[in-house]
């Protein structure tokens, strides 16, 4: 497993998580088979939305004795109320809820406190001017959280979350579809058809910009519906009528910048393992670049993907890289100095290139690769 900084949080997470939701109707034992993968394959994120007592508890004693190992991204604001779920900002509830928490989990400590489910502005400054954020700094300044977060679908609300210097870490839905898709108070439209009917071109620019101020601000994301439900994996599901892989899924969100970890919904050992393959896969079986290029009505040509397609370059330059601090360098008006070491640290710099244009004739979105490594070398001085 390789490990990430969860942005400026102080926390390193695998690359894969795992999301608890697929404990429900679980025994206890069959938790604990989950739990001694997770710790014989390095998965150390958990996230826990669900606050079905049933599955707290049994993740709860399947930690036992090991509880050090792991990572709990928890969440605030999700209750068990009259035997079913529940989102709430009464405060009140919200205390309690994180008592019973720390009660079910058999612990004394969450890793992230994650406050749960934000896809209004309205419902945000709420939270951010309210006693849930207030009670959230509580539970940091005491120890029992180390560290904030928040969960969003909305990308418009997560910048103004990431904004507010008050989160660490934000969980995000990220992939390809997703990704076109403009923000919106109803998350179901993400899943919407017929908002892929038309002809979709590049990224949403809010989303960008959500990823690359969370890479200038030191937060860090870990990512929810990488397979879009499981969606994007079935082309008969998918809205792009195009399927890709749980590899191709995961190599993706990794791709983004500021992410650490994808959560993987597992509902069973097998897809738990399915993800797990990740870290051993190919880089033909990473590649989304040829598949998410064949998307019918969908294009991203001109906007570097960081798939990787451009390499090698007979110089050795990791483009991908350069074209990632380049594209942070744009999108905040200036070099930051973390931006700037990053790049330094880099083998090879952009001033290296000999445009031979290999890297373009090989880009499946037909970026133009020597402007770019020329503007890098000029941004960065060599």
């Amino acid at each position: 497993m390789k490990y990430r900084k969860l942005g400026g949080s102080g926390l390193l997470v695998g690359e894969i998580g795992m999301g608890c939701e697929g404990f429900a109707g679980k025994t206890d034992a069959e938790i604990c088979e989950f739990v001694d993968l997770m710790e014989l394959e390095g998965v150390n994120c958990i996230d826990l939305y669900s606050p079905n007592p049933q599955i707290r508890k049994g993740l709860g004693r399947a930690l036992a004795g090991r509880r050090e190992k792991f990572i709990l991204q928890s969440h605030l604001c999700s209750i068990w109320e009259n035997d079913q779920y529940l989102r709430t900002r009464d405060i009140k509830k919200v205390k309690a809820g994180f008592e019973d928490m720390l009660n079910e989990l058999n612990t004394d400590y969450i890793d992230i406190g994650m406050i749960h489910y934000c896809d209004s502005l309205n419902d945000l400054e709420d939270i951010l001017s309210g006693p849930v954020m207030q009670y959230a700094l509580e539970l940091k300044n005491s120890c029992k959280i180390k560290c904030i977060g928040l969960s969003s679908h909305n990308p418009v609300v997560a910048k103004k979350a990431v904004e507010s210097g008050l989160i660490s870490v934000l969980m995000f839905s990220i992939n390809p579809l997703y990704d076109l898709q403009p923000p919106d108070e109803d998350v179901e439209q993400l899943w919407n058809p017929e908002k892929y009917s038309g002809r979709l071109f590049n990224m949403d620019k809010d989303r960008q910009e959500l990823y690359e101020m969370c890479e200038k601000l030191g937060v860090g994301i870990t990512v929810m519906k990488a397979f879009g439900g499981g969606d994007l994996l079935n082309c008969a599901l998918s809205p792009a009528k195009v399927s890709l892989t749980p590899v191709q899924c995961i190599h993706y969100a990794l791709t983004r910048p500021a992410v650490a970890c994808v959560i993987s919904g597992a509902r069973s050992i097998e897809e738990l393992k399915e993800s797990i393959r990740y870290e051993t896969a190919s880089d033909d079986e990473k590649d989304y670049a040829s598949t998410l290029a064949s998307f019918p009505s969908i294009s991203w040509e001109g906007h570097c993907m960081y798939c990787g397609h451009c390499a090698p370059c007979p110089r050795g330059i990791d483009v991908a890289s350069v074209s990632k601090f380049l594209n942070l360098v744009r999108a905040q008006g200036e070099v930051p100095e973390t931006v700037r070491e990053h790049y330094m640290a880099l083998e090879h710099k952009a001033g290296e290139c000999i445009s031979c244009g290999a890297c373009e004739n090989r880009c499946p979105f037909k970026v133009e690769i020597r402007k770019n490594m020329q503007e890098a070398k000029n941004v960065f001085g060599s």
